[in-house]
């Protein structure tokens, strides 16, 4: 029988590949149920195509518009977080793609590993801001986690097979973004415009403007950590612009594995919920005769100071993660809405991360009491920048 699949953040840019790649197997995939946060009219598109028995929109407010639009066909309308809660608990749902962007997706996500399911994760801040408790939860309820984040797909294929093999560390490989190679003097003058067009990916603004600031490699960090059982100090990173390698394993005996394919997130998406099998598709081959030149560098930590916050971070463990997080995302919207520079980025996170309290072990709750202070912390910073 086909899996039935719940996609959470269907309207963003995971989830509309996800139904994308998903609509070409029929017979083993089903879209029980689609979760969008406030685009109202993109999940009457999506529901109207695909049929879900079940569409929730995050945003109450646009729970009667929604439930308008969507009047004459079969389907049930609900609306706000506990909806989303409820719809991943469902015993009818066997699938979760977890594809809302930042800390909003915590709580969905931590219902859905509570109801054991298998969990295609895009939604890389989960692992960052409650990876102990995520972890436990696993050990409990049985749920599985597969990452969808190209990088991670990479390490998981690269170690699966590998039971018992010693892993040295892994390398995580980023593009560098569009500024790579952009002047330092000029940095500071970056538009949001500039920072949302990526070389290489298609993805949604805020994971794009992580990826200009190395931010969502920092994130990438964090995450591993949690999902491979690994130290940091065996979590390294590499440019490599290209994005034709998607990460590689290094093992004990001088043997690398690495995960190589076109930067199209199909790929990584169907994998997820295919693991360990694959499915024939469509999607573009890898040509290494037209990429035949691959370019491998250390990350500029100087130019890029958020890549190191993140280790930071994660050496420090406790909330500071969470601190961290909810610091650049605010930071991420300042900056989308003109509010603050480019280069103002780091400055706000690290801010953030003296200033707010430090705990070393955190239940749930303590988590969103931190994820408040770190946003009105960096909130002030922000105004105190554009006051100067």
């Amino acid at each position: 029988m086909a899996e039935k699949i719940a996609i959470l953040g269907s309207t963003g840019s995971i989830g509309s590949q996800a139904l994308n790649i998903i609509s070409g197997f029929p017979e083993q995939f089903a879209i029980e149920a689609l979760v969008a946060g406030n685009n109202v009219e993109m999940l009457v598109k999506q529901a109207r195509r695909f049929l879900p028995e079940i569409v929730v929109i995050g945003n109450k407010d646009h729970y009667s518009r929604l439930k308008t639009a969507l009047e004459d066909i079969s389907v049930k309308v609900y609306a706000g977080n506990e909806a989303v809660e409820q719809v991943v608990s469902s015993k009818s749902v066997d699938v979760v793609i977890a594809a809302i962007a930042g800390y909003s997706g915590l709580r969905s996500t931590i219902a859905a590993v509570k109801a054991g399911k298998k969990i295609a994760l895009a939604n890389k801040e989960t692992l960052v801001v409650a990876g102990e408790i995520i972890e436990k939860l696993v050990s409990q309820t049985g749920s599985v986690i597969i990452p969808v984040d190209s990088e991670h797909s990479a390490i998981l294929q690269c170690l699966t097979g590998e039971s018992g093999n010693q892993v040295e560390h892994i390398l995580l490989t980023a593009s560098g973004g569009p500024f790579l190679n952009c002047p330092l003097n000029e940095l500071h003058a970056i538009k949001p415009e500039q920072a949302l067009k990526h070389p290489n990916w298609n993805m949604g603004n805020k994971v794009t403007v992580d990826s200009a600031s190395l931010m969502n490699k920092g994130l990438e960090v964090i995450e591993a950590k949690w999902l491979f059982d690994i130290k940091p100090e065996q979590i390294k990173v590499v440019i490599h612009p290209q994005s034709i390698i998607h990460s590689f394993v290094y093992f004990t005996d001088g043997s690398v594995k690495a995960q190589l394919g076109t930067p199209d997130m199909r790929t990584p998406i169907l994998y997820a919920l295919t693991y360990p099998e694959r499915l024939a598709t469509n999607i573009p081959r890898l040509d290494l005769v037209k990429h035949n030149s691959l370019t491998f560098f250390e990350p500029d930590t100087g130019r890029f100071r958020n890549l190191s916050l993140a280790y930071a971070a994660l050496a420090e463990g406790g909330n500071m993660p969470c601190i961290m997080n909810a610091a650049n995302e605010v930071a991420v919207d300042a900056f989308l809405n003109a509010g603050i520079r480019f280069t103002q980025i780091p400055d706000i996170v690290e801010h953030a991360m003296q200033e707010t309290e430090f705990a070393v072990s955190c239940d749930l709750d303590s988590l969103e009491i931190t994820d408040k202070n770190a946003r009105t912390n960096a909130l002030n910073y922000i105004n105190k920048l554009n006051n100067k």
